[in-house]
């Protein structure tokens, strides 16, 4: 199986999954979408190290990447907000991340499909975040809280939950794939040897000191505006179609 190949073809399938949430308002529906479009980036991911692990030879195609993901300006409110949605998602598709000091842009690091499969989601969920939070703002509910510190709680919250959510339907395929022995023998140790082997690429890749935390962030904190990003969180879908295609050409290498 060709790592090209499959990452393609999940992107595409991926890309059917949103045009079916884009045609509904339903939340439970939205929701289901989404963490359909998570468990098809997981088995995909899943496919591809049972694929390696059975490889006589690896290609450098089949090996751990770095890539650099612009996230925006310097000088730009709220990239903290933004870094932190990337960097859960990453984390639901075993993607390990390093971000700049002033969280203009994140080094992200593992398998070409994995990482493919974090941008394509965030493209989209970037996107419904900024506009839930808008709209928070806009009703007035966040009064008399400053916007500044209602907005970038909402989109923390909202973050987080995504991130949760994402990484329930992660660990779900994941169990399903290492019961069903006859679809994929040996998943278990594929995934755990994939996982030593983005463990050690990431150790000797990264040159980054300390850690870094969503939180800590100096407008205050609003448990209203929590609660309004959490509840968003929960009713997240992906996004466009177009969205997705575009998120390849949006990556720097």
């Amino acid at each position: 199986m060709g790592s090209a190949v499959s990452d393609d073809k999940m992107l595409a399938r991926i890309a059917a999954l949103l045009r079916q949430a884009e045609g509904t308002d339903n939340a439970h529906e939205a929701e289901a979408f989404m963490a359909a479009a998570q468990r098809l980036a997981t088995a995909t991911s899943i496919d591809l190290a049972v694929a390696r692990s059975h490889a006589d030879k690896r290609t450098p195609a089949q090996m751990p990447i770095q890539r650099t993901i612009t996230i925006g300006a310097a000088g730009t409110k709220g990239l903290r907000t933004y870094v932190q949605l990337f960097v859960v998602i990453a984390s639901a598709n075993d993607v390990r991340c390093d971000v700049a000091s002033n969280s203009t842009f994140v080094y992200a690091y593992g398998f070409s499909e994995d990482i493919d499969a974090t941008h394509a989601l965030y493209a989209s969920l970037v996107v419904q975040m900024v506009r839930a939070s808008d709209g928070y703002i806009s009703s007035g509910a966040h009064r008399p809280t400053p916007t500044i510190t209602a907005r970038l709680n909402f989109q923390l919250a909202f973050g987080a939950r995504v991130g949760h959510r994402l990484t329930e339907a992660r660990d779900q395929t994941q169990r399903e794939a290492k019961k069903d022995r006859r679809r994929a023998p040996g998943t278990a140790i594929a995934l755990r040897n994939k996982d030593l082997e983005l463990r050690d690429y990431y150790r000797s890749a990264s040159r980054a000191r300390g850690t870094w935390q969503a939180s800590r962030a100096t407008a205050g904190y609003s448990s209203a505006a929590r609660r309004a990003g959490d509840r968003a969180g929960r009713r997240a879908r992906l996004g466009s179609a177009s969205e997705l295609s575009g998120a390849r050409s949006a990556l720097e290498r």
